[in-house]
């Protein structure tokens, strides 16, 4: 039989001449295994415990979601971008990483600080009001500096070859009037009685947000589209960019004054007015083109040096028919009782009938779809079958325009890259309510409402970072498929199918919602043991679940025990 000598020596290295030496101090060897132990944890720095002592778990707080925030903050170099180490650093990081896990007012996010390992790791519990607030100044006075280094990481002609970047405008409400920008305009929340802010998001071509605008509330489309073309070219100094709007953005007016800039491209889709004269009986857009596939260029002298894209999509034709039926039927209905009473002699005079009758059009806004004959007796309503056809002809085609070169992008590329708007559409949703809750906004000062958006947008940059991270264990697909047609709808693949299905990912794990995957993260504790009466106190973590081991495996990250 083979025997096996073990021996343990406590050495120690150094340095002479130039060269490592080693030295043998102790031979180990005779002393009890429990004393080697206690000698090699104690060399390690690990704390020694009595054995049989008591032990107590004096406190235990919520952290694996902070520490998954933290641990993607760090990979992007958050904490950097924010500026040098210090207070106004760790309180506008503490900002950000409780918005993404816990969005709420800043005084219930104070509160919250000491209930979560943030506030301890980052020294920030116990933080007043001011320091927030000046928190919030110090973020706002690094924005530039912050998005010009986002710009540089997303926009930049390495890592974005296409050299495209994705815009639109949002707004949201204000709780009251004092602040300058707050001002009532277009609603997008439904909120027309209140006054609001307007904010514009620039992205890459995967949503990925690289910078924001805040407006008042009045402002127009082609107005915040002229501060992102500033943003692009005078801020970032980007040249020979594409940028990527809807038509209510970019306009035919902005694309003049984008000529006259020079150095920037466009890519966004015509107007229905433009579409109509393309599909005149002499104009290039005849339905023949959709024969055998559902896009295809044309050409037009009213748009020279510009590639045109026609695209069809049989499944919006079919929705904007059956909704156009629905509203020219609700819109006749309503309309019965008005002719009623006129006939009946209950109204009369043409003002009045005509005052009646616009309300009831101007509800479903299906007034150009009939014909009026109004005296002061009578009412005639009939509809305009002429328009009905002419707009029916048109369902579910859209005419993209991009100055994108053929050698650049075939057509299915530039048809994908404008379908990109919608991951700028996603960033919204997770901005206003789903992840970040922007809304409603409660400051009153110009500065802090821009200071809040920034916050709440540096947030939202972490999110997407995180959810993409967290892909497997939530229900979104992987792997879309590449889409044969790149003008019908998005389909998902089957393994999204089958984790829909199943509930559970490809390793078998439960599968969260993003936001009840950070719920669950959030049940891994660090608790406070204390060994003995008056023994060390050692925070210890939890036994993580499946679930929160594999999102930290994801992460590429272990389990911090703390923060710092």
């Amino acid at each position: 039989m083979e025997r096996v000598y073990e021996t343990h020596l406590l050495r120690r290295s150094f340095r002479q001449d130039g060269k490592v030496r080693n030295e043998t101090v102790a031979n180990l060897s005779p002393l009890p295994a429990a004393a080697i132990d206690a000698v090699r944890l104690a060399l390690a720095g690990k704390m020694l415990v009595e054995a049989g002592a008591d032990v107590t778990i004096t406190r235990s707080v919520p952290h694996g979601h902070v520490a998954a925030v933290w641990a993607v903050a760090q990979q992007l170099g958050l904490p950097a971008l924010l500026g040098r180490a210090g207070r106004m650093r760790d309180l506008a990081l503490a900002l950000i990483i409780s918005r993404v896990v816990a969005p709420a007012s800043k005084l219930a996010t104070i509160t919250a600080w000491d209930d979560v390992t943030v506030g301890a790791d980052l020294a920030v519990a116990g933080a007043s009001t001011d320091e927030v607030y000046a928190a919030l100044d110090y973020l706002l006075g690094r924005q530039d500096v912050i998005e010009k280094k986002l710009a540089a990481t997303y926009l930049g002609p390495r890592v974005n070859p296409s050299r495209m970047a994705l815009f639109d405008l949002s707004s949201s409400w204000m709780t009251g009037t004092k602040c300058p920008l707050a001002k009532r305009g277009y609603s997008r929340d439904g909120k027309k009685d209140l006054p609001q802010i307007e904010y514009a998001v620039l992205t890459d071509p995967a949503g990925c947000p690289v910078a924001v605008r805040v407006f008042a509330g009045n402002t127009a489309d082609p107005t915040a589209f002229t501060a992102a073309v500033t943003a692009v070219k005078d801020t970032f100094r980007l040249e020979n960019m594409v940028m990527v709007g809807d038509r209510g953005m970019i306009t035919t007016a902005r694309i003049r004054a984008l000529k006259e800039v020079g150095g920037l491209g466009w890519l966004t889709a015509l107007r229905g007015p433009q579409i109509a004269v393309l599909a005149a009986d002499t104009g290039p857009l005849q339905m023949s083109l959709f024969d055998e596939q559902n896009f295809a260029e044309i050409t037009h002298p009213d748009y020279p040096g510009e590639r045109l894209i026609a695209c069809r999509n049989p499944a919006l034709a079919e929705l904007r028919a059956r909704k156009r039926t629905e509203l020219l039927d609700a819109t006749q209905a309503a309309l019965a009782p008005v002719q009623a009473a006129v006939t009946a002699g209950r109204l009369h005079g043409a003002d009045k009938i005509g005052l009646r009758v616009g309300r009831v059009l101007g509800r479903h806004k299906m007034a150009k779809h009939f014909q009026l004959q109004i005296t002061d007796t009578s009412l005639t309503i009939t509809r305009n079958q002429q328009n009905i056809d002419n707009e029916t002809a048109l369902d579910g085609i859209y005419v993209l325009r991009s100055t994108i070169p053929n050698d650049e992008m075939d057509t299915a590329g530039v048809i994908g890259a404008y379908k990109n708007l919608a991951n700028v559409e996603r960033n919204f949703r997770s901005l206003k309510a789903i992840d970040i809750d922007l809304r409603p906004v409660r400051h009153h000062l110009e500065d802090r409402v821009r200071g809040h958006v920034f916050l709440c947008f540096l947030a939202a940059h972490l999110t997407f970072h995180l959810r993409r991270k967290l892909a497997e264990l939530t229900y979104t697909d992987e792997t879309p498929p590449t889409r044969t047609d790149p003008v019908a709808p998005a389909t998902r693949s089957q393994a999204a199918q089958r984790k829909t299905t199943t509930r559970t990912s490809t390793n078998g794990l439960p599968l969260h919602s993003y936001q009840g995957l950070l719920t669950h993260l959030g049940t891994l504790t660090r608790n406070d043991i204390q060994y003995g009466t008056n023994g060390p106190i050692i925070p210890t973590l939890a036994e993580p679940t499946p679930v929160q081991r594999r999102a930290f495996q994801l992460l590429d990250t272990p389990i911090p025990t703390t923060l710092t």
